[in-house]
């Protein structure tokens, strides 16, 4: 999936509003304006994987930070502990996961929760499974999350949050 689709996906579940986009954005590290909001998170009416211009597509940094600024905006800064940078280094893992990952603790969910959404959506996967899509990359045990799970697990969350 296109880093985009999944922002809009996401939007569209939890029916984010635009300003808190930008905030989400900003609490990330990321100043953009609306309109620049309102310019990635629109399509192509023709082709649904093409956007209007390349420009538009984000970045798999400029996605975790804003994932990373939607766990700040659901709960709370967290002060650093000493020694410690004051912002979490960009991983390297598969976007898919990093959605799996940062989703999961910004809306404080479990494992139970995970497989509830994706069952809802009408995928089944088992703990073992979602624990593997959970590990750190370079785990023995790191599976990379597949665009299967990641599509069913928004439109779960979208099932989920509104109905």
């Amino acid at each position: 999936m296109i880093n985009n689709d999944i922002l809009i996906r996401f939007r569209y579940a939890l029916d984010i509003k635009n300003t808190d986009m930008v905030e989400i954005f900003k609490l990330g590290g990321i100043d953009v304006t609306k309109e620049e909001v309102l310019e990635i998170l629109s399509k192509k009416s023709n082709d649904e994987d093409e956007y209007d211009d390349e420009e538009n597509e984000i970045s798999n940094a400029m996605l975790e930070s804003f994932f990373n600024g939607f766990i700040i905006f659901k709960r709370g800064r967290q002060e650093p502990k000493p020694g410690e940078p004051e912002r979490p280094a960009l991983s390297n893992e598969h976007v898919n996961n990093i959605l799996l990952k940062k989703v999961k603790i910004a809306l404080a969910l479990t494992s139970e929760d995970i497989i509830d959404l994706l069952d809802e959506a009408g995928v089944t996967i088992t703990k073992g499974e979602l624990s593997a899509l959970l590990r750190k990359k370079g785990h023995k045990n790191y599976k990379e999350c597949g665009d299967k799970y990641a599509r069913n697990f928004l439109k779960g969350l979208t099932l989920k949050y509104r109905g």
